[in-house]
């Protein structure tokens, strides 16, 4: 599984980023976890609004911070 955090380096960006890693080892989920900061290539997600995550290439959250409980369930679904 490949986990893309979307975000230009605000504070939600780097909190949905620490909270998907922590998702991914505390459930023991295979999956690569990466940051994208460039406006352009998050851009080409035609995501306007950060933070955003991509799961195998697919948008499932933007412009807003999950619960705890709404990123595992992305995570594992």
């Amino acid at each position: 599984m490949n986990i893309q955090v979307l975000g230009t380096g605000c504070q939600k960006c780097k909190t949905l980023e620490k909270m998907t890693r922590e998702v991914v080892e505390s459930k023991g989920i295979d999956a690569t976890v990466s940051k994208v900061e460039d406006i352009v290539e998050i851009m080409r997600f035609g995501v306007m609004t950060t933070p955003a995550l991509v799961i195998d290439g697919k948008v499932v959250l933007k412009g807003r911070l999950p619960s705890q409980q709404e990123l595992t369930d992305l995570i594992i679904k």
